[in-house]
C-alpha cells in the first residue's frame, strides 16, 4: 500500500490531487492518476511533505484539520494491493487511514430479514376502489344513467304515439278521398262570433284583394315526385284566382314555390311513407292549390261566420286558401307570415288527403296539431265557444301554434 502510494506522489510532484493546472499525468501508465472533476469546495492532501519528499497516503493529512476530503472521478491501477473506486470519496481520519466512505442501501441495517409487524389493515372493497379512483364522478354516473334512461323512455313512448308532445295528434285517417262536399271549412253561426273572439280576428297587414273573377289559372311548373307514396302519390296543381295581383307576394311563382317546398319538407305529409306529391301544370290533378280572393273563398267554403278562413272544397276539387289570411296571416301565430303559409297549406291539403276531421290541443303547453283550428286560435276555450257542438272540449288546454304534421321531421 505504501509503495503505490509514494509512487502516486511522485507522478504529481507539488500538486493535489484533482488539480488541473500544470502538465497532465501520461495516462498511458497505469498508475497514473488524473482527476477529471474537481468539487466546489473540496481539499485535497498534498502528496509531499515539508522536506519536499513525496508523502504516503497513510502518513496522515498535511494540515493540522483533522478531516480533509478528496473527490476522483476516476483512479484505477493494475496493483492488486490498492484498488480506489471510481468516484469514490476518502476520507482522512486522525489515525492518518483514509478509508472510502460507504453507505448501505438499508440505513437501519438488516431490515430486510425482520418480519413484519402485525398490523390492523382492512381490505378495501371493489366500491371503495371505484369511489377512491373517481371521487365525485363516482356519486355522478349514477345520477346521469337514471337521466338518461329517462330521456330515452320518454323519447320512445313519445315516439310512439300521435298525442305524445313531439308529436301532436292528426286525427283518424278517412280512406274515402272522393266527393264529400265542404271539408274544413268556418262552422255555422249568427255572426256574433268576431267580437267574442279576439284570436279569430284578422291582423293588421298588407292589402288582399275583395274579390276576383271566380276562375283561375295554373301557375307554370312541374316537380319532381317528393315522398314514398307506398298508398298514393297525389298529384296537384298551383292556381291563383284572376283578378288577385300577387306582385306584392313574390308573384305568382312565390306561391307555387311556398307550396312546393312545404309539401317537400320532411316534417310535412311525406313523413308518412304512405304518401308522395308530384306538381304538374296539365292534365286532372288530384286536387288543385288555389290562392282565392276573400268573397270568392266564402263562396266556395260555405261562410256563415265573419271569420277569415280557407278549406277544402272536394266538389270542386279545390284546396282553397284565403289570399286575406295569405297576407295577414293569424293572431295565434304572433306575426309569423312564413310560418301560418306553411300552416295553411298543410292543414287544408291534410283535409284533402284524408284527414277530415279537426283536432283539439292535447297537450297543455304543447304544440298544436296542425289539423287544430289554429287560424281561430290554439285555446280549446276559444275553439268550443266558436263551435260548441264540434270536437273541441271546453278543457283550457293551450297550446302552441304549428305548422307542422310532424314537427320533428
Amino acid at each position: 500500500m505504501r509503495e503505490v502510494a509514494a509512487r502516486v506522489g511522485a507522478l504529481l510532484p507539488g500538486r493535489r490531487i484533482g488539480d488541473l493546472s500544470g502538465p497532465k499525468p501520461d495516462i498511458r501508465d497505469p498508475l497514473a492518476v488524473y482527476s477529471g472533476s474537481v468539487h466546489s469546495g473540496a481539499v485535497h492532501s498534498d502528496t509531499r511533505d515539508s522536506t519536499g519528499q513525496p508523502r504516503s497516503l497513510d502518513s496522515g493529512p498535511p494540515n493540522s484539520d483533522a478531516h480533509t476530503f478528496g473527490e476522483f472521478d476516476s483512479l484505477a491501477t493494475h496493483s492488486e494491493e490498492f484498488e480506489i473506486e471510481s468516484r469514490g470519496r476518502w476520507q482522512g481520519g486522525s489515525d492518518g487511514a483514509y478509508q472510502p466512505l460507504r453507505a448501505t442501501w438499508d440505513p437501519i441495517g438488516g431490515a430486510a430479514n425482520r418480519p413484519r409487524p402485525d398490523r390492523d389493515t382492512k381490505k378495501q372493497s371493489a366500491l371503495g376502489r371505484f369511489v377512491h379512483t373517481y371521487g365525485w364522478r363516482a356519486y355522478a354516473l349514477p345520477v346521469l344513467v337514471v337521466i338518461t334512461v329517462l330521456v330515452v323512455v320518454n323519447a320512445v313512448r313519445d315516439g310512439g304515439s300521435s298525442s305524445g308532445i313531439g308529436t301532436p295528434g292528426l286525427g283518424k285517417l278517412s280512406q274515402n278521398t272522393g266527393k264529400v262536399g265542404i271539408v274544413g271549412g268556418p262552422p255555422k253561426g249568427d255572426g256574433r262570433f268576431a267580437a267574442s273572439l279576439p284570436t279569430g280576428a284578422l291582423p293588421d297587414g298588407g292589402p288582399f284583394a275583395e274579390t276576383g273573377a271566380g276562375t283561375w289559372h295554373i301557375v307554370p311548373g312541374t316537380s319532381p315526385q317528393v315522398g314514398a307514396a307506398q298508398q298514393h302519390l297525389f298529384s296537384y296543381t298551383v292556381e291563383v284566382e284572376d283578378g288577385v295581383d300577387t306582385a306584392a307576394l313574390g308573384g305568382d311563382e312565390a306561391v307555387a314555390k311556398m307550396v312546393e317546398a312545404t309539401l317537400a319538407n320532411p316534417k310535412s305529409w311525406i313523413h308518412d311513407p304512405h304518401f308522395g306529391f308530384r306538381r304538374i301544370d296539365n292534365g286532372d290533378p288530384d286536387f288543385r292549390v288555389s290562392l282565392s280572393s276573400r268573397q270568392t273563398t266564402k263562396s266556395a267554403c260555405g261562410f256563415e261566420i265573419p271569420l277569415d278562413s280557407s278549406c277544402y272544397n272536394s266538389d270542386l276539387g279545390r284546396v282553397v286558401l284565403s289570399q286575406v289570411r295569405w297576407v295577414r296571416g293569424a293572431v295565434a301565430f304572433e306575426g309569423d307570415i312564413g310560418s301560418y303559409r306553411q300552416y295553411q297549406i298543410n292543414h287544408e291539403i291534410g283535409h284533402a288527403i284524408g284527414y277530415h276531421e279537426h283536432q283539439p290541443c292535447d297537450t297543455d303547453g304543447g304544440l298544436a296539431p296542425v289539423m287544430m283550428q289554429q287560424t281561430f286560435g290554439t285555446r280549446d276555450n276559444d275553439i268550443a265557444t266558436l263551435d260548441p257542438e264540434g270536437v273541441v272540449p271546453m278543457d283550457g288546454k293551450v297550446c302552441r301554434f304549428n305548422p307542422w304534421p310532424y314537427p320533428r321531421g
